[in-house]
């Protein structure tokens, strides 16, 4: 059984500030916010990378993205925008074996991704 700090999460181990759950995401805080609103949309199912959601279950992806539009809707974040980001791998910044998107917004985050 995986046990990243996701799963230690969705499995009620952990203890974190949830914005919200379906059956196949939650959406939480993040603990170290880049942005003044910072989410964390994770699927419930544990997948390793991007690639393991295209090969299992395409569809994810636009259900993650109908899910990040409410999310991001009900934080207040729609009427000027906001960003999503998905690192992947060890030179995309991936911290935590367990795909997740990057919800950010609240202030202008300007045109540049990277330093």
């Amino acid at each position: 059984m995986i046990q990243d700090v996701f799963c230690k999460i969705i499995n009620g181990e952990l203890k974190t500030d949830k914005v919200y759950e379906d059956k196949d995401f939650i959406v939480i805080k993040d603990i170290n916010p880049q942005a003044p609103v910072h989410l964390l949309l994770i699927p419930v199912k544990h997948y390793f990378d991007i690639h393991a959601v295209i090969n299992e279950d395409s569809s994810l992806f636009g259900k993650a993205m109908a899910v990040a539009d409410k999310v991001a809707h009900d934080a207040g974040l729609s009427e000027k925008g906001y960003r999503l980001i998905i690192n992947e791998g060890e030179h995309g910044g991936k911290l935590v074996p367990h795909l997740h998107i990057h919800i950010l917004g609240g202030k202008r985050l300007g045109p540049k991704i990277v330093k």
